[in-house]
């Protein structure tokens, strides 16, 4: 048989002759250094590889070799804690062998082969078991049970199982028809994987950030598109989402950003406790990294080896974030391979199937039930940062972003301009969830969560509108009424939505704090009305006090809130009564 050689190098696209029977999108590996490699097209005897690492040195005649199967990624014990390359490699041990810079050719498995876990089985010989089922845990980090599956597909009655301490390439049982059953098992990255019945959006996703938690809610198993210009937040905001949100595993993908950000979530991470486990925040994140100065191949893999790895984790019945930073520098992935493979570009040479492999992405999220035994349910919410030039909102990448996400936090340079932290803009802004929560906000929450939501929207959007006006004449020369609610609107803007991610008494708030404090800004709103129409004048109702007991109640831990909660009612008693200073 002739072996396949390189025949055409063009920057990280290699053509090789002859290679028959290969599949699109088989794992390749390419010249002397073995790079991996991916096939992209077939024409004939002649196929097209995408290699995912620098091909500099690359010569024509050099072999090609098929591997028989895609590109997948090793799922088992050990992922948790792992700093991820765009393939799939361990980037500590990378650079045990290579240094800092990764070498061509260099391999290294996912999860450690060395490392030996102590597994119990919850299943016994004669049991019949599907794909899914759960056969035993491992103990993977303190307190952290890891539930070994059996693999999707895979089905039939078990002959032996064993208890004891496996490394992740050994099998911890057979079935009757001699198939094992591996403590780990590889699962191709482009391939969702299987799940029961879709469930509808009734529980949120709580970011522990209050515009997203109080105006624009998304459900767990939800999708959201986060663009916004350059020095809007964007990465403050994905990081601070990794930290806080109320989620059992997070998978964070770094897609082409920039590497001293990636840097900075390396050192941070580890000193950071979740408040729920006492233990490094680290220890419930996956990192995928492919940054700006790493090939860019292999960054159009990054984002499906980072849902795949979200989906194996759902698959336990976890609740799964997966953080996208950002789907633009994926996008442009693969508009430069679709450059250099000469096909037709669509809008700003983008390919045309861009909206086709978002709309595939985007549906690898939801909220589900699960295959196997015992019954349970998982839910992976993606969220995706995109990096519109100029902060163009009508660019491709974020006009394919809109049409299959649920909901959109757009980030306003403007915003960000005045110091308005997180910069979302609430007129652009919008959930199509919103509606389907209100009713677990209001039972877990305040049963006026849905009221307050609306008037504080509608407050900002009369807001908006008097601005404008007070430009032009002046705030002086408005009525009192609306002077108020400018005033009120400067409160909302101050206290309930501003955030500061590096505060560490309000980097993250309760969906009880957030209440309190839209609450009591809608009853200082009230109150100043009421005094208003028996004749008060807008100097005489002094809401400075009422501000400031807001923002302190705003900058409170949990042992201050009830004291700075009081001081709040007795401002707004104050006002009631004809605007005293209590």
């Amino acid at each position: 048989m002739t072996r396949a050689r390189i025949v055409r190098i063009t920057g990280a696209l290699v053509e090789a002759c002859p290679l028959t029977g290969v599949g699109l999108y088989e794992l390749t590996w390419v010249g002397q250094n073995r790079l991996m490699g991916e096939v992209v097209r077939v024409e004939g005897d002649r196929a097209t590889v995408q290699v995912y690492e620098e091909t500099t040195g690359l010569r024509v005649g050099e072999p090609v070799e098929p591997s028989g199967r895609g590109l997948g990624v090793h799922l088992g014990p050990g992922l948790l804690g792992s700093v991820l390359d765009g393939v799939g490699r361990p980037l500590y041990r990378v650079a045990e062998q290579t240094g800092d810079f990764i070498q061509p050719g260099v391999a290294a498995p996912t999860l450690d082969p060395s490392i030996r876990y102590a597994f119990e089985p919850a299943v016994t010989p004669g049991t019949e078991v599907a794909g899914g089922d759960i056969l035993g845990r491992v103990e993977e980090r303190p307190g952290f049970l890891h539930a070994i599956l059996v693999p999707p597909g895979m089905n039939g009655k078990i002959a032996a199982i064993r208890s004891g301490t496996f490394t992740v390439e050994e099998s911890v049982g057979s079935l009757e028809d001699g198939r094992e059953l591996p403590l780990a098992h590889t699962w191709p990255v482009r391939e969702p994987r299987p799940t029961g019945r879709r469930l509808p959006a009734e529980r949120p996703f709580l970011t522990g950030q209050r515009i997203f938690d109080f105006l624009f809610p998304v459900a767990e198993g939800g999708s959201v598109s986060v663009p916004g210009g350059f020095g809007t937040g964007k990465t403050v905001i994905e990081q601070s989402l990794a930290k806080h949100a109320e989620c059992d595993v997070v998978v964070f993908v770094g897609c082409g950003e920039r590497g001293n950000e990636i840097a900075e979530v390396l050192g941070e991470f580890p000193r950071l406790v979740d408040a729920r486990t006492g233990r490094s925040i680290l220890e419930r994140t996956v990192l995928v990294v492919n940054t700006s100065n790493m090939p860019v191949a292999a960054r159009e893999a990054s984002v499906y080896l980072g849902i795949t790895i979200a989906e194996y984790f759902r698959d336990m019945g976890l609740r799964v974030a997966v953080l996208a930073d950002s789907l633009s520098r994926w996008a442009e992935a693969l508009r430069e391979m679709g450059s250099r493979l000469q096909e037709i570009p669509g809008e700003e040479g983008y390919p045309t199937y861009l909206v086709n492999r978002l709309g595939k992405f985007y549906e690898r999220s939801g909220r589900a039930t699960l295959l196997g035994r015992p019954e349970r349910t998982g839910a992976l919410t993606f969220i995706g940062a995109i990096s519109p030039p100029g902060g163009d909102f009508s660019e491709p990448v974020t006009q394919a972003s809109l049409r299959v996400a649920g909901a959109l936090w757009a980030l306003d340079v403007t915003l960000a301009h005045q110091r308005q932290f997180p910069a979302v803009d609430w007129e652009t802004s919008y959930s199509l969830h919103a509606e389907q929560l209100m009713p677990w906000f209001s039972q877990h929450v305040g049963s006026d969560w849905p009221t307050l939501r609306r008037d504080t929207l509608d407050l900002l959007q009369r807001d908006r509108d008097l601005r404008e006006i007070a430009a032009l004449v002046g705030p002086g020369a408005l009525q009192d009424l609306d002077r108020l609610v400018l005033e009120i609107a400067r409160i909302v803007r101050e206290a309930v939505l501003g955030q500061s991610a590096y505060d560490p008494k309000d980097a993250v708030s309760s969906v009880e704090k957030t209440y309190q404090l839209a609450a009591l800004t809608n009853r200082i709103y009230q109150a100043a009305s009421r005094a208003l129409a028996s004749g008060a004048t807008f100097e005489i109702l002094r809401l400075s006090s009422a501000r400031q007991a807001l923002l302190a109640l705003r900058d409170a831990g949990p042992e201050e809130l009830a004291g700075c909660a009081a001081c709040a009612s007795a401002a707004i008693d104050a006002i009631a009564a004809g605007g005293e200073t209590p």
